[in-house]
């Protein structure tokens, strides 16, 4: 303790000596304080961000398109409302397995490399699956929906996982404030891909919607080949398994889970609703998209700047988001408990608390991840963030195949109202994970066994 307070003595004294005789004031300079970190980005890092934003856009736009059109196109060629669900569902299912495969090998394959070549093959699929319309009916048509769908998913999950990557390599001190920027242009990707792809599909037809955004997302290519640089590491002895033991991991997986199969659930079922409940055509429900987009896009950068400038705050911003999601999933529909008729200002309104509440949630979850990596002796480097990202895009992956598949065959089963009491349902049980985990917390404090 002397030690430590011996030199704010030491100034202390030398402040009353130089006050005693009249001169200029020099205080002594620490020098194991450290210099205040620059506020300017360097060029590397505006380009990174440039690359981040060109892939959130393109990717989202191509995504979003199916929602206005697609299912009601499948059920004229006679395909189920489960087997609807199942073909989006395998989507986010492939995403998964190649997630976890790529994110464990990023620094063998390259962080550049995954992500030019997951462009190139997701826009080739894209445009391979406008031609689908000229397929006949029935089981070819399932089948290369399924295969287009697959190849589409590998492509899509090396983009993303390598960007997520490289984003907090890039930006370690401030990669919630990062995720919310690039957020926006995943909100306007999904803003743009629902009215976009229904004008296409009802002045042109079928095909164009994915020709145009397969090229679109082409167009990416040479432009992240020219401006990202190259990344070197070292390969981690790391896990996935040993990640997955911590339970505060597990418990923001589950967090994401719920979130992914929410969005999932709604691109697969609520344009079929809107259109059979509320009347709606194909460029009506793109627009009524725009409710659940445009809130996430636009709180996306408020609650990245809170995320990491208040990080003790991140629990309670998935706690609050998870109720406010739980709540409007009940009332989108709504369940018929309530006895509410459906109606397009309710849905409206319960789109826009969607919309918010998944951002307020989402937002903290991958820093919280990284952090908790490093708190668990995970070392700081490309590897370790190439096993978070992996594990994240996975389990978003996850939740977006359980909520287009589970919340299809609900729908056929029950109907879309029930369907979403469910979604709501399973947003409120991470709640009671938390209260759990610190219930469980409070019990082993007080025990006497180590």
């Amino acid at each position: 303790l002397c030690e430590s307070v011996r030199p704010n003595i030491e100034k202390i004294q030398f402040f009353r000596e130089s006050i005693r005789r009249p001169s200029t004031i020099e205080f002594p300079i620490d020098s194991s304080t450290p210099e205040a970190p620059a506020t300017k980005m360097s060029r590397q890092q505006i380009l990174t961000l440039v690359a981040m934003a060109s892939i959130n856009f393109s990717s989202m736009i191509c995504y979003s398109i199916l929602g206005p059109f697609f299912p009601n196109e499948a059920k004229k060629k006679g395909v189920s409302q489960a087997m609807i669900g199942l073909i989006f569902g395998i989507y986010a299912l492939c995403t998964l397995v190649g997630s976890l495969i790529l994110g464990k090998y990023i620094v063998q394959i390259g962080a550049k490399f995954m992500i030019v070549a997951g462009l190139f093959v997701s826009s080739g699929s894209t445009v391979l699956f406008g031609f689908l319309d000229q397929v006949s009916d029935g089981t070819i048509f399932i089948m290369l929906c399924f295969i287009t769908r697959c190849v589409n998913a590998i492509g899509f999950s090396a983009a993303v996982t390598s960007s997520f990557a490289v984003s907090a390599k890039v930006f370690p001190d401030n990669i919630a404030t990062v995720l919310g920027f690039m957020e926006i242009f995943t909100g306007l990707g999904l803003i743009l891909g629902p009215p976009l792809g229904g004008w296409l599909y009802q002045s042109f037809g079928y095909e164009i919607p994915f020709v145009f955004t397969g090229f679109l997302l082409f167009a990416t290519v040479p432009l992240n080949l020219w401006i990202l640089p190259s990344f070197d590491a070292v390969p981690s002895q790391n896990s996935f398994l040993r990640l997955c033991t911590r339970i505060k991991i597990l418990l923001i997986c589950f967090v994401v889970f719920t979130l992914s199969s929410g969005i999932g659930f709604l691109d697969a079922t609520l344009s079929i609703f809107a259109i059979e409940k509320l009347n709606l055509s194909a460029g009506s429900v793109g627009l009524l998209m725009i409710g659940l987009s445009l809130p996430y896009g636009a709180a996306s950068p408020v609650f990245g700047v809170i995320s990491d400038k208040y990080p003790s705050v991140r629990k309670w911003m998935m706690v609050v988001g998870g109720m406010a999601t739980a709540v409007s999933f009940c009332f989108l529909g709504p369940l018929p408990v309530f006895h509410i008729r459906s109606q397009l200002w309710l849905t409206v309104l319960m789109l826009i608390v969607v919309g918010f509440s998944l951002c307020m949630t989402c937002i903290p979850t991958f820093a919280e991840m990284i952090a908790c990596a490093h708190e668990n002796g995970f070392e700081e480097g490309l590897s370790t963030l190439g096993l978070v990202s992996g594990l994240f895009s996975a389990v978003w992956s996850a939740g977006m195949f359980f909520g287009p598949t589970i919340g299809g065959y609900i729908t056929q089963a029950l109907n879309f109202e029930w369907s979403a009491g469910v979604q709501g349902a399973l947003a409120f049980l991470p709640l009671q994970a938390f209260r759990w985990r610190t219930n469980l917390i409070i019990l082993l404090l007080n025990t006497d066994d180590k």
